[in-house]
C-alpha cells in the first residue's frame, strides 16, 4: 500500500523538497491510521488459551470468521459477539455440551455451555417446583454426556372417616349361672377423621403417612355380664326332687333363645311353613303351660316333655342347625325376649 502510495506521488510532484514532504507527511497520517485499525484479541475456548488474533475486523464476529474460529448456537462467548473489539482485549468461548435430560415422560438431547445442571434447566425454560427432584442435583457441573433427571413430586392431603371398633367390658355377676353370658349394653362403633398425606413421583404414589387423627364420636363398650352362680345337680340322675321343679332325669345344657323371624329361622312372614317347627306344631312361648324349644334329637327325642330353669314348662318340638349336643334353642315372641335371655347354662329336667 505504501508503494503504491510512492508511485503515485513520484508521478505528480517532480523532485524535489516539497514532493518529499508531502510524501513523509502521507506516509506518517497512513501510518497512523493502520496502526489504529490493526487490534490483537486473545482467543481462550474451555478456558484454554488458543490463540493470539491480529485483525483489522471491527466485531468480534467477523474477527472469528476471518479465523475460521466457529461459534455453536449454545456457545457462550464474552465479550458479546457483535459487539466492538478492543484491543489487546480477551475473548473467551465455551462450548456447548450435549447433555441428556429426562422429563415429564420425555427424554430430551440438549446442547448446553451453561455452568451447572440449575441454570441449564432455567435456560432451556425446564421449570423446576420446590418438591421436585433433581439428579445429579442442580450445583452439579454440566459435562458432556450427562444424564439429568427430573422427578415431578407432588403432596397430596387427604381427609377420610373410620370406624373406631368399641371394647366389650365382661363383669361377673353371681345372679347368673356360671358360664351363662348376658348382654347388658350393646356397644356402638365410634368415628375418627384421619388426615393422611401422600406423596407422588411422576403421578405414582410412592408414600403414604397419616398425619393426624381426630376423634368425631367415642365408641361406646359393649358390656356383657358373666355368670358366677355355681348350683350342684346331679347330672343324669333318676327320681329325686329339686326345690321349686319336678322331680325327674335331668341334664346341664347350654340355652340359647330364637323367634320366628327370617333372622333365626330363613323363614319369612307369608311364607306357608312360617312358624311352623318340625314336628308341625305352630312355635308358641305359653308361659302358663308347654312351650316349643328346639333340641338334637339325638340327646333329647322330639315330642318329650320337660322343665327348663328359669324358662319353664317345654315340649322338645323343633330342631335347628347350630342345635348339637347339649344344646337347646328357647322360643319367644320377642327380639327383646331373645337379647334378654342370651345363652346361658341351665339345668333341664325330663318330666315322666
Amino acid at each position: 500500500m505504501v508503494e503504491k502510495l510512492k508511485k503515485k506521488i513520484k508521478e505528480h510532484f517532480s523532485n524535489g523538497p516539497k514532493a518529499i514532504l508531502i510524501v513523509v507527511v502521507i506516509l506518517m497520517i497512513a501510518s497512523i491510521v493502520i496502526t489504529n485499525m490493526r487490534k490483537t484479541i486473545i482467543v481462550s475456548i474451555d478456558g484454554k488459551e488458543s490463540q493470539k488474533i491480529t485483525t483489522f475486523k471491527k466485531t468480534y464476529a467477523k474477527a472469528l470468521t476471518s479465523k475460521n474460529i466457529q461459534v455453536g448456537p449454545k456457545d457462550k462467548v464474552q465479550p458479546q459477539l457483535d459487539a466492538e473489539i478492543k484491543d489487546g482485549s480477551k475473548l473467551s468461548i465455551k462450548k456447548a455440551v450435549k447433555v441428556n435430560v429426562e422429563v415429564d415422560g420425555k427424554k430430551l438431547a440438549i446442547q448446553s455451555a451453561e455452568d451447572n445442571i440449575g441454570d441449564m434447566l432455567k435456560k432451556e425454560g425446564i421449570q423446576v417446583k420446590k418438591l421436585d427432584k433433581v439428579a445429579p442435583s442442580k450445583e452439579e457441573e454440566i459435562k458432556k454426556g450427562l444424564k439429568v433427571t427430573v422427578t415431578r413430586v407432588e403432596e397430596k392431603v387427604i381427609k377420610s372417616k373410620k370406624n373406631m371398633d368399641y371394647e366389650t367390658v365382661v363383669k361377673e355377676d353371681d345372679s347368673l349361672e356360671k358360664g351363662d353370658k348376658k348382654v347388658i349394653r350393646e356397644g356402638q362403633n365410634g368415628e375418627k377423621e384421619v388426615t393422611t398425606k401422600v406423596v407422588f413421583e411422576d403421578g405414582k404414589e410412592k408414600v403414604r403417612k397419616v398425619v393426624s387423627e381426630s376423634i368425631k364420636k367415642q365408641p361406646v363398650s359393649k358390656v356383657v355380664a358373666m355368670g358366677t352362680k355355681v348350683t350342684t345337680v346331679n347330672a343324669l340322675s333318676r327320681g329325686g326332687s329339686v326345690t321349686g321343679t319336678p322331680s325327674g332325669r335331668s341334664l346341664r345344657m347350654r340355652a340359647t333363645a330364637y323367634t320366628s323371624s327370617y333372622e333365626d329361622t330363613g323363614k319369612s312372614p307369608g311364607s306357608p311353613d312360617f312358624g311352623v317347627t318340625a314336628t308341625g306344631t305352630t312355635a308358641r312361648r305359653n308361659s302358663g303351660g308347654y312351650s316349643s324349644i328346639a333340641v338334637d334329637p339325638r340327646v333329647i327325642p322330639l315330642g318329650t316333655k320337660l322343665f327348663v330353669e328359669g324358662y319353664g314348662y317345654a315340649i322338645a318340638e323343633d330342631t335347628g342347625g347350630a342345635i348339637k349336643g347339649n344344646v337347646i334353642d328357647l322360643y319367644f315372641d320377642s327380639n327383646v325376649e331373645v337379647s334378654n335371655w342370651g345363652s346361658r347354662w341351665v339345668n333341664v329336667y325330663i318330666l315322666d
